[in-house]
């Protein structure tokens, strides 16, 4: 199947019946990652043209693809239940190569920050921003029984980083956001640091305008923020640093539930044990729509 969006034809890669609905595998021209990228829709059973939902765009982390979190997360058997459709895309473009692009697994492919890069050469394709909040989003309403007047955003480490930025810097494009083990101050951590340097260079004031504690100062959202954070992950103190989050959060204004997990790490298990949690928080925010 081929269908018509308003920038390129969306092809069918895969769809599979799963807790009713669909699991579907897409792939798709994109302008903003100069190429083809890939994404997933999972739709919910009795969605339709005639009775659209809302959408949960999910994000996810390093190293990951469009199939990591709906293979693994197990987020389709509560989608189905709450009416919810789940979108997810790939990490980083993948069509377009530069040197040294796979020289670390935490830069480069599979680690594109979900920003619009500046530098050379990765400014020609990498702008994940654009694509993510634009491009995939007008191909999924053209194309998915999805409403086009309610949708949230979440994601996993770099992804929670994605999720909290776009959503701040996109100012009422998304009407719920939650974020597990979130990078929240790439600023200041070595993850964040090393690509906002690749990626935007050494302009600091770039860098906040990418940093969930630089932006919720200036920048807060109605809905309050889920956040949940294992106390066991091994990345707490050096890159994720939730408790940078909080205080930004406080002095901003900005409504935020943040819960430590106790024991809980940085894995797909971790994310299985409370996608649900987040998928019903994201349910009750957008029906107050």
């Amino acid at each position: 199947m081929t269908t018509e969006t308003s920038s390129s034809p969306t092809i069918t890669r895969s769809e599979q019946r799963c807790f009713g609905g669909t699991q579907g595998f897409y792939e798709h021209e994109s302008e903003s990652c100069a190429g083809p990228m890939r994404f997933s829709v999972f739709v919910p059973p009795g969605a339709s043209k005639d009775h659209k939902v809302p959408a949960v765009y999910f994000l996810a982390g390093l190293t990951c693809t469009e199939e990591t979190f709906v293979i693994k997360a197990g987020a389709q058997r509560a989608a189905s239940e709450l009416g919810l459709a789940i979108v997810t895309c790939d990490t980083s473009p993948r069509s377009k190569r530069y040197a040294g692009d796979d020289a670390s697994w935490d830069f480069g492919q599979g680690a594109g920050f979900y920003l619009d890069a500046t530098e050379h050469p990765w400014s020609e394709s990498y702008r994940m921003e654009s694509y993510v909040t634009r491009e995939l989003r007008a191909a999924v309403e053209a194309s998915f029984p999805v409403q086009t007047e309610r949708r949230a955003i979440m994601g996993h480490s770099m992804g929670g980083h994605g999720a909290l930025v776009l959503a701040l810097r996109n100012q009422g494009l998304y009407d719920s956001v939650s974020a597990l083990a979130p990078i929240v101050a790439p600023s200041q951590v070595p993850w964040g640091q090393k690509a906002f340097a690749g990626y935007l260079g050494d302009s600091q004031a770039r860098w906040r305008a990418h940093d969930a504690c630089a932006l919720v100062a200036s920048a807060t959202i109605p809905s309050t923020i889920l956040v949940d954070v294992g106390a066991a992950d091994k990345f707490l103190e050096r890159e994720l640093r939730p408790e940078l989050f909080v205080s930004a959060c406080k002095s901003a204004g900005q409504s935020l539930e943040l819960t430590m997990r106790d024991g809980y790490d940085h894995s797909y298990y971790f994310v299985q044990s409370f996608v649900e949690a987040h998928l019903r928080h994201h349910a009750a925010q957008l029906s107050k729509r």
